[in-house]
């Protein structure tokens, strides 16, 4: 009977969670959907950030990574019970990132396609990065 119940409640988690594949744009900017900044620092000062993103860095210069402490500082700074954004640079880290999110925390992720080089593209928003 446990086991049916856990395989029931792991199996709703896997339906009801969501990762949706969106392309920046301005209409995602202007939803105010919270837009997280997974690179490392040396790629927001290179490029900058979406405006009114929150840079978490995830991914270091070597590809590593400390998840409990992403998931610390993404629980602080987002509203995880609704649908936030993870922007990269080309959108391959957020792929990685959105699936894992959505299939092992049940957030609703919007993997952002294409990274901020498209959102540059667009001409979007974009402001030089400040360091606190």
């Amino acid at each position: 009977m446990k086991k049916t119940i856990l395989s029931l409640l792991l199996l709703s988690t896997w339906l009801f969670a969501t990762v949706k594949n969106e392309e920046a744009s301005q209409a995602l900017l202007d939803s105010k959907i919270p837009i997280v900044d997974i690179r490392t620092p040396a790629e927001w000062r290179e490029t900058g950030l979406l405006k009114g993103s929150i840079p978490i860095m995830f991914f270091d210069e070597k590809g590593n990574y400390d998840i409990n402490d992403f998931l610390q500082k993404l629980n602080s700074a987002v509203d995880t019970k609704k649908p936030f954004a993870i922007i990269c640079r080309t959108g391959s880290r957020t792929r990685i990132l959105a699936s894992f999110l959505s299939q092992k925390l049940n957030y609703d992720v919007i993997n952002i396609k294409r990274g901020i080089l498209y959102a540059k593209y667009l001409k979007l928003d974009i402001l030089p990065y400040k360091p606190n």
